[in-house]
Parts: C-alpha cells; sequence; structure tokens
C-alpha cells in the first residue's frame, strides 16, 4: 500500500527528488510520485492535498523551488505530517525557498530538510512511519549500523594509508 506521497513542481526537480525514492525503497516503502503545481493547476493540487490520507498517504515529501508553496499548502490542506525539500534555484542558490519552506505560520508546520536533501526527507518519512512500523525500525537501525560501519572503514583505511596515500587512493 503506498504511504507517501512525492510531490514535486517540476520535472526538472526530479533528479532530487529520485533521492526521496531511493531510500525509501531501501526501506521497503510504497510511494507515489506526481509532478503538480499549486499554482499552474489549484484545482488538481487540491483534490491531491485534500483525499491523500484517504488514499493512504501517511507522510508527503514536497519539494519546491523559488516562492517554495508547494509543501506550505501541502500542510494547509493535508492532516498528517508534509516534509519540505527546498530545491536549489539559480538566482538564490535554493535560500530563497529553504526559507519559503521554513518559515511557515504558527499551526501550519512542514519539516524542511536541507537543500537538495530529498535523501533525508525519504529517511525522515521512514522514522514517522516507523512510530507504528517495529520491522520498519529494526531496518533503520540496520541503515545507522551500516552507515557507522562506512565511516570506521574510512577512519581505518586513513589510520593505515596517512592522509596523503588516503587522497592518491581515493582518487
Amino acid at each position: 500500500m503506498v504511504k507517501v506521497g512525492i510531490l514535486m513542481g517540476s520535472d526538472s526537480d526530479l533528479p532530487i527528488m529520485s533521492k526521496a525514492c531511493e531510500m525509501l525503497n531501501k526501506f521497503g516503502i510504497e510511494y507515489e510520485m506526481k509532478i503538480i503545481s499549486a499554482h499552474r493547476m489549484p484545482d488538481i493540487f487540491v483534490e491531491y492535498a485534500t483525499t491523500a490520507e484517504e488514499r493512504g498517504i501517511e507522510v508527503i515529501i514536497a519539494g519546491a523551488g523559488g516562492a517554495a508553496h508547494l509543501p506550505g499548502m501541502c500542510a494547509a490542506l493535508y492532516k498528517l505530517p508534509v516534509i519540505g525539500v527546498p530545491i536549489e534555484t539559480k538566482t538564490l542558490g535554493g535560500v530563497d525557498s529553504l526559507y519559503s519552506i521554513v518559515q511557515m505560520p504558527s499551526g501550519i508546520p512542514v519539516a524542511t530538510v536541507a537543500i537538495n536533501g530529498a535523501a533525508n526527507a525519504g529517511i525522515l518519512a521512514a522514522k514517522i512511519l516507523s512510530i507504528s512500523d517495529p520491522s520498519l525500525r529494526e531496518k533503520l537501525a540496520a541503515y545507522q549500523q551500516q552507515m557507522k560501519a562506512s565511516v570506521v572503514a574510512k577512519d581505518e583505511k586513513l589510520n593505515r594509508l596517512g592522509y596523503e596515500g588516503y587522497l592518491k587512493q581515493s582518487k
């Protein structure tokens, strides 16, 4: 059953938002992905956001650049958690997107990750879903152990090769 809705305002956001898909796939979480614009197709957007819960969506991840209204409007219409992903922009580097998403009015929260941080949005969605799913919590714990093992291995390699040898081998 689809549990996460991933929304983006444009197909140009797909390379970033696909990182959320990769993380959800890693944890075995079903999702749907849509290109939907709060500005260019408000009727379709409102229909999506107001029916998401009854269709089984438990978390929405919404990526947006520039004015970045998509996550906030989702949060205004959808009762469950919304995670905003600010998308880097050419003019202001995504800071405009970040500010638009993170500065929601009181009562309309949007959990916000870093600019282009869709992978973390996927992990955060998994953590939210894990509240009622112990097997998902186990998968998240295993993922944390994999990250730890990776850093330990890099440290051991650095200690073995020294920084110059490490840099040469890493190229």
